[in-house]
């Protein structure tokens, strides 16, 4: 299955955000964030519904959250596991991630 970014939608308000992605059945997959001062986009929850899991669903909300962070000269720092792991096999969202920083 694949996933055509512009099927995906972005609700944000001043402080929070999500994307996400429904099919005609009902389903939805989204992915939540909070913003961190103007630059900095934290992606806090990833949730993937069974009917969704092995069609790339997940991998889909965290490229279109790549793509509009680069658009907008932005950094992603996932606190997520899920999008930690797609940064992880992704080296080149490199550009957008920020790592978090050890006490």
């Amino acid at each position: 299955m694949s996933i055509d970014p512009a099927d995906i939608a972005v609700e944000e308000s001043a402080s929070k955000g999500r994307y996400v992605y429904r099919d005609g059945d009902g389903h939805e997959a989204e992915m939540t964030l909070s913003k961190a001062g103007a630059g900095l986009i934290i992606i806090d929850h990833t949730e993937v519904p069974a009917a969704f899991r092995g069609q790339g669903v997940g991998l889909a909300l965290v490229s279109r959250a790549v793509a509009d962070a680069r658009a907008a000269g932005k950094q992603i720092l996932p606190l997520c596991p899920f999008a930690r792991a797609q940064f992880d096999r992704h080296p080149e969202w490199n550009d957008v991630l920020r790592q978090r920083k050890e006490a």
